[in-house]
């Protein structure tokens, strides 16, 4: 009788473990794509921001406001300008954003959210319990704590013109992008949650300021980019005298300003510049740099990698 062949169990446990090595290698791969993917995503969408900016100021003569007297961010006034001039339509600006129920207001606007974030990712608009529609995309008003009377292009009833940019448009900052609070009122990370302190304690703050609060795990938030319609502090827009990813947590003081720099899961970020570039900005800029870039008529020479 003739013996048949066969693989001997080694043979089987290599040829199992090359196959293995492979899939591993091909998911890598993958994963390194879709990121790629989701990159080039975020920054078209800042890219669109940044045009639309461009023609709004075409079309007033001035940038849109960071944050007008009834706390619309200047997301709201670019609507027009991304092809949701009929959601703006939905929206009375005569009216206090608080007191507003326009539908707007859990509408989820695709450009203002990026795929880089899980938590962007998975909003879900059909959920009744949804809340406010959140933003990927913060609008820098300044290196200045308040978002009042700020150096930057988006603060607090700015009307800012290109001719008002001395520093140049390529160095200074419109939008950035930061990671979604996570409405967590526990400090777990300064990734998602940061400090909330009173309206009158802007006025004192210094860099190791929130600390002590993080520290006690008292005066925890995590609604930073939770809601695109209001342009409060870490709402929508922001102030970068942090550097990102800094180990100490943003600071809001009720809305009225404070301490923050851009958070992400990488260890860079897509900024969008006052000249329509966008471009990537790693954490290891310092803290000067960023505050450099955020105003328009400081004056300082900054020399990006």
């Amino acid at each position: 009788m003739r013996k048949r062949s066969g693989y001997a169990l080694f043979q089987l446990l290599a040829v199992l473990s090359v196959v293995l090595l492979l899939i591993g290698v091909l998911l890598v791969a993958v994963q390194k794509v879709r990121q790629a993917a989701a990159r080039m995503s975020s920054q078209n969408n800042i890219k669109q921001l940044g045009l639309a900016a461009h023609n709004y100021h075409d079309a007033k003569g001035r940038f849109p406001t960071g944050l007008d007297a009834n706390n619309y961010s200047c997301l709201v006034h670019l609507l027009p300008y991304i092809e949701q001039d009929n959601l703006f339509r939905t929206i009375d600006l005569t009216e206090d954003l608080d007191k507003s129920k326009s539908q707007a207001r859990t509408t989820l606007v695709k450009v203002f959210m990026s795929p880089l974030d899980p938590l962007i990712a998975s909003s879900d608009a059909a959920d009744p319990k949804q809340g406010p529609a959140p933003t990927s995309y913060q609008a820098c008003a300044g290196s200045k704590e308040p978002l009042a009377d700020n150096d930057g292009v988006f603060y607090h009833k700015s009307a800012v013109r290109f001719a008002d940019i001395t520093d140049g448009t390529s160095n200074t900052l419109m939008f950035i992008e930061t990671l979604k609070g996570d409405g967590g009122k526990k400090a777990i990370t300064v990734q998602r949650q940061h400090v909330r302190l009173k309206k009158a304690d802007l006025k004192g703050l210094k860099d190791a300021s929130g600390t002590a609060e993080w520290k006690a795990d008292k005066n925890i938030a995590g609604d930073r980019g939770g809601s695109w319609m209001d342009g409060r502090f870490l709402k929508a827009t922001m102030t970068t005298n942090r550097a990102m990813n800094a180990a100490e947590p943003d600071v809001d003081c009720e809305g009225e300003g404070g301490l923050a720099g851009a958070r992400a899961l990488q260890d860079f970020t897509s900024v969008g510049f006052c000249d329509g570039s966008v471009r990537v900005l790693t954490q290891k800029l310092p803290v000067a740099t960023w505050k450099a870039l955020a105003t328009r008529n400081g004056g300082e020479v900054v020399d990006l990698p």
